[in-house]
């Protein structure tokens, strides 16, 4: 090979190398800090194309977007002394990449250890304030926001920001889990009781109510019963007043047979009567000419 061509061709590979090691790029997702022989330079860079010095700079580059951090999960105990198993996530970012690298060392696992040991101790103070019934349900949310803030204030110097803090789970131990079920059983019966019991008094009192309504409906009954009876009864005597008034022979004969008619129909009508009995006065012959 022609000594100069080869020396074109060394000139080019030198000045290819020395400009790929000058250039070096930011996405919006990336955070950089250029390095002069070990010491920060600069921090603050922008997404784009930049320069460096070959063999004097270098860079490193860190996540610009949010991080979830999943944890073991961790026991606490509440205000009565209840012990729970919580699972929680920490999502978080670096906010001055500068500092995070001074107090880091740009370590991600050294910067996950300091905002974990701040949440842990935020949840452990946090559950030893409230009961279980709370802890579960309506402080929550609460307990969640006070722990972000307070979190996010306490890393802050280390060029981080927690952006949230949430639980995914918490467990029951089996003791506490029992000592709960025994307790709504309890509840459960107790409002069923109570319940039963209402229902019961309330029956007690329909029935009571009815009996009572039965009562007043039968005696208003009677009474008006009573009296239309009373008035057909005087209505009667008057009739047969006014009967006997006009014809006291045929009214004493209708009466008779009236009773004859009654007594003597049907099987076993055998009567027992003197002879002389008023009872069958209209079966005499009363007819002078007869006798």
């Amino acid at each position: 090979m022609n000594p100069k061509l080869l020396g074109a061709v060394i000139i080019l590979a030198i000045v290819g190398v020395v400009g790929s090691s000058s250039v070096f790029t930011v996405s919006e997702r990336e955070l950089a800090i250029l390095f002069a022989l070990g010491k920060i330079e600069k921090a603050d860079y922008e997404p784009g194309i930049h320069f460096k010095w070959p063999f004097v700079n270098n860079v490193r580059k860190y996540e610009k977007r949010i991080i979830t951090a999943d944890t073991a999960p961790q026991r606490y105990l509440t205000q009565e002394q209840k012990p729970l198993i919580v699972d929680y996530y920490v999502k978080w970012r670096i906010r001055d990449v500068e500092t995070y690298y001074k107090t880091m060392q740009g370590m991600e696992t050294r910067a996950r250890q300091q905002f974990q040991s701040i949440v842990n101790k935020g949840l452990l103070d946090a559950f030893g304030e409230r009961t279980l019934q709370e802890v579960i349900s309506s402080a929550r949310d609460e307990i969640m926001r006070d722990i972000t803030k307070k979190a996010s204030e306490r890393v802050e110097s280390f060029g981080i920001e927690i952006v949230d803090v949430r639980l995914k789970r918490i467990e029951l131990t089996e003791r506490v889990f029992k000592n709960i079920f025994e307790r709504m059983k309890s509840a459960r019966e107790k409002e069923a009781s109570e319940l039963r019991a209402t229902g019961e008094g309330e029956a007690e009192r329909i029935r009571a109510e009815a009996e009572r309504q039965k009562t007043v409906m039968l005696a208003k009954a009677y009474r008006e019963a009573q009296g239309i009876r009373g008035e057909g009864d005087a209505r009667a005597a008057s009739i047969y007043a006014g009967a006997y008034q006009q014809d006291e022979e045929f009214y004493s004969f209708y009466r008779s047979l009236t009773a004859y008619r009654k007594s003597l129909v049907g099987e076993g009508n055998l009567m027992v009567l003197e002879p002389d009995s008023d009872f069958f006065k209209y079966f005499k012959d009363n007819n002078p000419a007869a006798k």
